[in-house]
């Protein structure tokens, strides 16, 4: 007679790679739910509350990157909860570990006044494109319509920053000189009763384009900022500017871009930043010159005041030499 085998245990790591994150409770699990840029149905809310309730305590936390979890889930009620989930979300459970994750976005140019960049789309389509791709390390992804970046672009291993530069239609201007006042960046000066551009301080946020009463300051071009090698945690690190005004359509080709030199260089357990740092920040822009084209940064570009405002202070400073590639 033979003995029957006891059933294998799950690690912690296997449980993360399915989205369940054991609790410090026994036997429970917090099943985080996918939400890209953070954006939610009204059906998907109530049918989150109707399973917290229903297998959890009925506590639902958002976590730092938009994806609810559910709390205080028994791992025998994991199936069960993956498949009410399921009812409403083609694949509900947002992926831990070593994996691309959920993106996140804040609200873009869709109803934000400050907002360039349709940041909602395109994380919607970072998601279904790219979602649980097997990486070195986990790998975050961020959208953010402006310079304000409430998604924190900068802190992510890729993340994109709307981006808008202003032109003046002279015969438009009255002089009002409100665009000088709503500068913060000290980027407008008043030469012949019209406001004159210093392009070297000049984050563009857009401000000025906003608040002029005459619509005499336009969009000319809007793009996004990119930045590379960011992240949070034990051991932040600050992302490095790589680009500035992208266009939408070479978005893909950025990611996929990076992924594959991600993949060619890191190392397991490696973070892109830290890849960056080992290999050289050149390597990287040399693989992604073809990709960003005129849109590539240089020493030149990261030497202007600008980059030293955007960054917490000492970081630009800090940077590696961008040589010529």
């Amino acid at each position: 007679m033979t003995q029957d085998k006891k059933p294998r245990l799950i690690t912690a790591e296997e449980l993360k790679s399915g989205g369940f994150i054991p609790q410090r409770q026994k036997d429970l699990v917090a099943v985080r739910c996918r939400a890209p840029g953070g954006r939610l149905t009204a059906a998907k809310l109530r049918k989150l509350a109707d399973v917290a309730e229903k297998y959890g305590d009925g506590t639902v936390h958002l976590s730092a990157r938009m994806s609810p979890e559910i709390l205080y889930i028994n791992m025998k009620d994991l199936t069960s909860v993956v498949e009410e989930l399921g009812s409403l979300w083609h694949s509900p459970i947002a992926t831990c570990g070593s994996r691309v994750r959920v993106p996140t976005a804040c609200g873009g140019c869709e109803y934000n006044p400050r907002g360039w960049t349709d940041t909602q789309k395109f994380a919607t389509e970072v998601d279904r494109r790219y979602f649980c791709t097997r990486t070195h390390h986990k790998f975050k992804m961020a959208f953010t319509g402006c310079v304000i970046d409430c998604m924190r672009t900068r802190e992510m291993d890729l993340g994109f920053q709307g981006m808008v530069k202003p032109e003046l239609v002279e015969s438009l201007c009255t002089g009002c000189s409100l665009c000088i006042h709503s500068c913060h960046s000290d980027a407008l000066e008043m030469v012949n009763e019209l406001p004159k551009r210093i392009w070297e301080m000049c984050v563009s946020c857009g401000d000025c384009i906003n608040v002029c009463p005459s619509s005499a300051l336009v969009a000319k071009n809007v793009g996004h900022a990119v930045y590379v090698g960011g992240k949070h945690g034990r051991n932040p690190h600050a992302a490095y500017p790589v680009a500035e005004f992208v266009p939408d359509e070479k978005v893909f080709d950025v990611i996929d871009g990076t992924l594959a030199w991600y993949k060619s260089r890191g190392k397991p357990g490696e973070r892109i930043g830290f890849t960056i740092d080992r290999i050289g920040i050149d390597d990287y822009r040399k693989h992604m010159k073809d990709i960003f084209g005129e849109y590539l940064l240089t020493q030149k570009d990261i030497e202007q005041p600008k980059w030293k405002t955007i960054f917490w202070p000492g970081a630009a400073e800090a940077f590696p030499r961008y040589g010529d590639i």
